[in-house]
């Protein structure tokens, strides 16, 4: 049994791997619904998004982004998943509802099962990312004038 503190960033890193997760993949890995009842049925909406100039300097806000949000409650243990992810793909969130909820009840199954995968595959678009910036990468040099000696 994990301690509350860990479950809390087992939950946060999960959460947010759920909801950058391509929408495909995730009903690929999880293509049955357990039995639940919606607490919150999917619904879209907007959330202000703020930023730091720098990364530290003073907030301000960016602007608004689309997101939607779903809760629900697996009928057998009761345990309620949340999920919210960018856009307006209300079964995304839904299934990443369900599988927060199923992480809560069985962390090493889904880690194994949904989560691994879809890390791994994250890390790879991630490389292939960096692996383009990479090569349009300019290097910039000063030359030097014999008269500034």
């Amino acid at each position: 049994m994990m301690s509350p503190e860990n479950m809390q960033a087992f939950r946060r890193d999960a959460l947010g791997l759920l909801a950058r997760a391509k929408p495909a993949r995730l009903a690929e890995l999880l293509p049955v619904s357990p039995d639940h009842e919606l607490l919150r049925a999917p619904e879209i909406g907007t959330v202000m998004v703020r930023g730091r100039a720098g990364g530290t300097g003073a907030a301000f806000n960016l602007g608004e982004m689309t997101v939607t949000r779903a809760s629900i409650r697996l009928t057998g243990s009761g345990t309620v998943g949340h999920g919210y992810v960018q856009g307006r793909d209300k079964d995304h969130a839904r299934r990443a509802a369900l599988a927060d909820a199923l992480a809560q009840d069985n962390p090493s199954r889904i880690e194994a099962d949904i989560l691994t995968p879809l890390r791994s595959e994250e890390a790879a678009r991630r490389a292939a990312s960096a692996s383009e910036a990479a090569r349009t990468r300019v290097e910039f040099f000063t030359l030097v004038r014999g008269e500034d000696e």
